[in-house]
């Protein structure tokens, strides 16, 4: 997954405006343009996209933590020059609060189905003799899972609406 897909997948499961955007990365103490926010969030065929780096999601992601849990008193953390998947699951993990059981059950609802000590194992640090690596699958499925938690009704909605047309009867 790119990053640009995790914050336009980030954005579409809570309804972020623009304005809303722009104030999560003004939390986590940087400036962005709402063209520059429009240009991440265009596909990638067209002209206009921009990539979004590593810092620049581990920004966002900064921010969100600090809209949701409330902002620590001093110094922002340090910001990830390189982020994993890992990283991104640990802070979606805090920025909303989640415990392990919460997480298991968000990845339930879209069929996955891992144990207590595999979810642990993505949230350790790299050097630990259990550290896993999370694949895109588990990443996409997760935030595909927080869609469904967030934004219920969406889903069927868009469903609905694309039903294949029924043949007409041959005579």
């Amino acid at each position: 997954m790119t990053n640009n897909d995790i914050l336009r997948r980030i954005r579409y499961t809570f309804d972020f405006s623009d304005s809303k955007m722009i104030a999560l990365f003004t939390l986590a103490e940087y400036q962005v343009t709402r063209g520059q926010i429009s240009d991440w969030l265009k596909k990638e065929d067209d002209p206009a996209h921009q990539k979004c780096s590593d810092s620049q999601l581990a920004i966002f992601l900064n921010g969100l933590i600090n809209d949701k849990r409330g902002k620590k008193e001093g110094a922002q953390p340090e910001v990830e020059q390189r982020l994993t998947n890992n990283i991104i699951f640990r802070k979606l993990k805090i920025a909303l609060n989640l415990k392990n059981e919460d997480v298991l059950e968000i990845l339930g609802l879209t069929g996955v189905r891992i144990s207590k000590h595999e979810l642990s194992a993505f949230f350790r640090k790299p050097g630990h003799k259990h550290y896993r690596d999370c694949k895109d699958q588990v990443l996409r499925n997760f935030l595909k899972g927080l869609q469904l938690k967030y934004r219920p009704g969406v889903e069927q909605e868009t469903a609905s609406v694309w039903k294949p047309l029924k043949t007409p009867r041959q005579v």
